[in-house]
């Protein structure tokens, strides 16, 4: 039986994202990922006897067999009232086919059979809060849209007066849209504040099936510099109704293409890290992409956002889309450009065209208005919703921002590597064609400042400013390595910088040597992880060479604690995606197994029931901060670095 902190059901939007926090699907009701309570209900009635398989209430529950997560699908077996119910949860986030994983549809079956020789009358009922509708504690006015098609019974509720884009924030609900609900048979009808769907069936020894739909239509999903741009699925003008026939159309094939995924995945991480690899990537895959909105701009170029969940709500944040790269990488490398491409273009406006150094994000989910992080108080950049000045119309004259903090070289280096790394791995190199002149400056920024970073903060920003970061200094000759080979792509000579990155390797080295493992900063005090290196093994860069990594990854076996390695040694927590980061630059298999095994610990037995938190206590298994978010993606860099 599977079990993690949080069991995702509904993963396909950081707003349409719906948990159980808890071992089965029965002990309470589900949740967004930022606690707020969205219920839904499930039911099934067995000759008038009526249990629950979903959600609480007051009928008893079925008992559950098994629970079981996969990459694509969450599925529970029960058995109660003479029947065996199979139910499961399946969102096709397929990275061959990013209109089907940008359309928020989630599939659920319910597969019903006689365990005792009779037939059985069944009912079976999954009921969806209209909480998921709006936000905040009073209800506004919902109306229900039933809608009559052939072979499909769907209806959708919403609010009357709908305010699309009307907040932006972070541990926040969407406050517009419409919730959909689909059956292949039965009914569907807006009663009790819920969205229901039934369907009737006689089960015997043949299996009965039910196939629901859940899907939300934001309308609009990124106000995106001034201009509300949909889901990357409705580009080329199909509705919501439409993308909810098709789905019911292809459920059974759907289904396959799921399972097919899945086996690819779950197959390859064993290899790489056993049963506890399987399930680090099995919670982290649906998880990461909900972490995003795929939309398609005003010319239809591909845009890919990440929010930063339960940390400020910012959007597209560089050092959030850098770790969670490593999984598009391996499955879908224009993903990575698409992340690329909206802060490239806040890059070349007028607001920022005073800094030669990247940007840190493009705004506060869902309102891209350009960077909100370290601003000169123009807004709030907390938890509630608030609205966003649209910082893109700025002049370069008004100094928007406070250098202290701003993450230059981190966020250089960041767009640097990703930029490369998404044609290494597969992508066009127009992206990088078209921003070589950026690129330029980041790259000059870097052989300035980078060797010997200056009272910075970095991504683990969390922890504080830190001068003579050598985990940071890592970061910039990779970058630096990275645009030599740029310019390699695109047929120029890059040996310049390939020579520089390869001194700065060099010195780096001597710095930051210690017979304990290397440092945490070049004065000689402390260590840490050094997780930016896992880009030289990764992208086959050739900085260091495999002894160093076999002693670094070595020397941190003995500061392992019972749910994880610590980032450094000025706290016990941990950051999930660079703890794998940093396994997947140990060649020796069993170390690298080490270095994972915690991780698979914790999320069989965190008392904290959110859903997979990156940040969190090695000692205690409790959760710090961040949940559900992106950077989960980086739990696949084992994918990119482990050769077979």
């Amino acid at each position: 039986m599977t079990r993690l902190p949080a069991l995702p059901l509904i993963t396909c939007d950081p707003y349409f994202s719906v948990w159980m926090p808890a071992d089965k699907l029965t002990d309470t009701d589900t949740a967004h990922w930022s606690k707020r309570p969205l219920p839904i209900y499930g039911r099934i009635t067995v000759d008038g006897n009526t249990y629950r398989f979903l959600g609480s209430g007051n009928e008893p529950a079925l008992d559950t067999k098994d629970i079981s997560v996969t990459p694509c699908t969450t599925a529970a077996l029960y058995e109660g009232g003479g029947i065996n119910l199979d139910v499961s949860f399946t969102t096709p986030i397929l990275p061959d086919d990013l209109d089907r994983a940008s359309t928020p549809i989630t599939l659920i079956e319910l597969k019903a059979v006689s365990c005792d020789g009779k037939t059985h009358d069944v009912r079976a009922e999954l009921a969806f809060s209209d909480k998921m509708c709006y936000f905040g504690d009073e209800k506004p006015e919902i109306h229900a849209y039933p809608l009559s098609y052939p072979g499909i019974s769907m209806s959708a509720i919403g609010q009357i007066n709908q305010k699309i884009l009307s907040h932006s924030g972070d541990s926040v609900t969407i406050d517009w849209g419409y919730l959909y609900a689909a059956a292949d048979r039965g009914e569907v009808a807006y009663d009790e504040n819920c969205l229901t769907v039934r369907a009737d069936a006689s089960v015997n020894e043949d299996t009965a099936c039910f196939r629901f739909l859940a899907g939300y239509d934001d309308v609009a999903s990124i106000l995106y510099y001034g201009i509300p741009c949909k889901a990357w699925y409705a580009r080329k003008g199909k509705n919501f109704v439409d993308a909810m026939r098709e789905t019911m159309k292809e459920f059974d094939d759907l289904l396959n293409r799921c399972a097919s995924l899945d086996e690819q995945i779950v197959k390859e991480a064993y290899e790489i890290g056993g049963e506890d690899y399987v399930l680090i990537t099995s919670a982290a895959w649906r998880h990461v992409f909900a972490a995003h909105k795929l939309i398609a701009d005003e010319n239809g170029e591909m845009i890919f956002l990440s929010k930063e969940n339960n940390s400020n709500g910012c959007l597209a944040t560089v050092d959030v889309s850098y770790p969670s790269t490593p999984m598009f990488l391996k499955f879908c490398p224009q993903l990575v450009s698409a992340m690329c491409r909206p802060v490239l273009r806040f890059t070349r406006m007028p607001v920022w065209s005073m800094y030669d150094f990247a940007p840190h994000d493009i705004g506060r989910y869902p309102i891209a208005g350009g960077q909100v992080y370290g601003n000169k108080g123009t807004m709030d950049v907390g938890r509630r919703p608030a609205y966003q000045p649209p910082f893109y119309l700025m002049s370069g004259e008004t100094e928007q921002y406070d250098f202290k903090r701003q993450m230059p070289v981190e966020e250089s280096g960041n767009m640097l590597i990703m930029m490369y790394a998404a044609a290494y791995f597969g992508d066009s190199t127009s992206l990088i064609e078209q921003n070589m002149d950026i690129a330029e400056k980041w790259v000059k920024y870097l052989i300035d400042y980078g060797e010997d970073p200056g009272n910075q903060l970095c991504t683990d920003d969390f922890a504080g400013h830190l001068a003579h970061n050598i985990n940071l200094s890592a970061k910039a000759m990779v970058g630096v390595a990275c645009y030599g080979r740029m310019l390699e792509l695109i047929g120029k000579d890059g040996s310049i910088y390939k020579e520089k990155a390869k001194q700065m390797a060099g010195s780096w080295l001597k710095r930051a040597y210690s017979p304990d493992g290397t440092y945490l900063t070049f004065d000689g005090q402390g260590w840490s992880m050094k997780y930016n290196l896992a880009w030289d093994i990764a992208l086959g860069l050739d900085l260091l060479d495999g002894e160093f990594y076999e002693f670094e990854t070595r020397s941190y076996l003995k500061r392992i604690n019972a749910y994880g390695l610590p980032l450094d040694n000025r706290a016990v927590y941990t950051k999930s995606d660079w703890e794998l980061w940093t396994a997947a630059m140990a060649k020796d298999k069993s170390v690298r197994e080490a270095i994972m095994a915690p991780v698979a610990r914790y999320l069989r037995e965190s008392e904290s029931r959110v859903a997979f938190s990156d940040w969190y206590y090695t000692d205690s298994g409790k959760y710090v901060q961040f949940i559900a978010r992106s950077v989960q993606g980086g739990l696949f860099m084992p994918f990119l670095c482990v050769k077979s």
